[in-house]
Formats: C-alpha cells, structure tokens, sequence
C-alpha cells in the first residue's frame, strides 16, 4: 500500500530485488519510490557471537531509488547503531554474496592446504598460529570436515550460477572452493580409515563415534553441517556410527535417526575411534583423549597426545 517500506533480506543473486520483488509489487499499480520504498538489506546474523549481534553490526542498505535508500537507512538507523548505504539494490546484494564468497574461499584454501600438509608431515595449525602473529595482511582461516551453515556452502552459488547464467562463462573460484569443501566429508572418512588401519582394523564392523554434529560450536544449528556426510561415508563402509553432542538429541540424518550416546565417557572408551566434528566449549577435549582408544582431531582443539591425530 502507499507509504510502505518494503525490504528484502535473503541472501540472493544480484537483481533480484529489482527483477523480481519489484515487478511483483508494482503489478497493483503503484510505483516504486514514488507510492512505496523498496530496499534490499543483507541480514548478517551470527549465531552463538556473544560479541556482535543486531545492534552493533552494520547494518547495508541499498534502495531501488535514493529516496528508498534513505528511508531504510532511517528505518535501520533506530535500532541499529551504524548504517552502510550502497548505490543501489544490486551493490548491496552482491556485497553479501562477496563476504560468504571471501570465506568460502579461504576455508576451501586451508582445507587443501590440509591435505598436502599431512602428507608432508606439517603441522597446519601451528602453520597457521605462526601466519595469524603477523599483524597485517592476514585473517587467520582453519580447516575442518567441511561447510555447513546455510550461508557458507549455499549463497556463493547464487552468485556462480548468476555468472553463468547471464555472461556465460563460470565463477572459477567459487567452484573450485565448492569441490574442495564438499569433498571434506569424505576426506575425513578417509583418514578415519587410514587411522583403524594403523591398528590392525578395518572400518567395516568399527565403532566410531562422532562428537559435535552442529555446523557451528555451541548452538543447535545442524543446517548443512558436514556430519551429515562423514555419517554416511562412514556408514557407507560398514561402521557402526553413533554420536555425541551436547546441543542435539535427536539427529536426523538422510538415512535416518542417529543413536545418540548418553553416557559421554563410557562411550569415548569403548569406540574403536572417536572423531571429533565440532568444539564446543562444553567438551573437555583433552580429557576426552585420554579416555580414547584413538581420536581424530578435525578441530585442532586437542593437545599433542599418541592418541591423536590432526586433520
């Protein structure tokens, strides 16, 4: 209706809030920043930061028309304590896509680098604590067993297929993070195999137990999260896979419901391997290693120990 302000938040392709949303809004007559405002504003949540939230993240704003610009600015601008404007709708979707991008990236560079780095007996995360001293020039990224999240291994794409799609030719970068990344899961199976074999045992018939199936430490969040697919690797070779998390009590899987442990300890001690997905802060690492027959680190929370191996 006339005077509204009407702003879109999903992460997106470029165009949009243009291509679509307005042309969907104008189809009952009025006129876009002339009868309503129309703006797109990436939402840029963290869930579990105790540091920033809404109020003290900047907040980007871009308007179909400068006037739409300002109306959002002013609207944002009450609760929220700095305001970014773009040039338009397309900037500031494409701003969003540029820092899921960036990180996607970088996690896909230190996961390779992971790779190389064991192969080469190279500690990787005493690598990259030495690079993180530096003062500029660095932002320290870390491997894991892959992506999760709904951002991370979804939006970068958005941007991909828009390239494709309209300039006809690939978002190299994107593309190839998005193979390294999505091939982590199976990576991890694969050391996880390596390590049985060390001892003397096969997957097929182990019992391996996985701690932290959440894409992020401390929160209940399971969208995307790697587990999902080290589960099934796992299973897909004869293991007998049962997990742990603190935040979760009920897993579900593509292939099902995942038995959960209860007793945290008694499991770790009686697991031919315990691999480790996800830190969080309630887990005492080191003491989890203790009680371990083995333990794959794919967090680089434990300390040096026989018992562990790093990702």
């Amino acid at each position: 209706h006339r005077g509204m302000l009407v702003v879109l938040e999903s992460t997106t392709y470029p165009g949009t809030t243009d291509e679509v949303v307005r042309p969907t809004l104008e189809r009952g007559g009025l006129t876009v920043g002339e009868d309503f405002h129309l703006a797109f504003s990436p939402e840029r949540i963290d869930p579990g930061n105790a540091k920033f939230g809404a109020k003290n993240t900047p907040k980007v704003v871009g308007g179909q028309t400068p006037a739409c610009t300002e109306k959002a600015a002013e609207f944002y601008g009450k609760f929220v304590d700095t305001v970014v404007r773009t040039k338009g709708t397309r900037e500031a979707e494409t701003a969003k896509l540029l820092e899921n991008t960036y990180r996607h990236i970088n996690i896909a560079l230190v996961n390779e680098m992971s790779r190389f780095c064991h192969e080469l007996d190279i500690d990787l995360w005493d690598v990259i604590d030495a690079a993180a001293s530096k003062p500029f020039g660095f932002q320290a990224f870390y491997p894991g067993p892959g992506v999760g999240g709904h951002c991370i291994p979804i939006d970068p794409n958005y941007l991909s297929h828009n390239v494709r799609a309209r300039l006809g030719y690939p978002f190299r970068f994107v593309e190839l993070a998005q193979e390294i990344n999505t091939t982590m899961p199976q990576y991890v199976m694969r050391r996880a195999q390596d390590l049985l074999n060390e001892e003397g045992k096969a997957l097929r018939g182990s019992n391996v137990l996985l701690l932290g199936v959440t894409y992020k430490p401390n929160i209940a969040d399971q969208r995307e999260s790697p587990a999902v697919p080290v589960a099934r690797h796992l299973a897909d070779q004869g293991a007998t896979v049962t997990f742990h998390d603190p935040h979760v009590l009920a897993w579900h899987t593509q292939d099902g419901v995942l038995n959960r442990v209860e007793d945290l300890y008694q499991a770790v001690q009686e697991a031919d391997l315990t691999i480790l997905l996800q830190k969080h802060s309630g887990y005492d690492v080191d003491s989890l290693v203790e009680a371990s027959r083995r333990f794959f680190d794919t967090r680089g929370a434990a300390s040096d120990s026989p018992k562990v191996q790093r990702l």
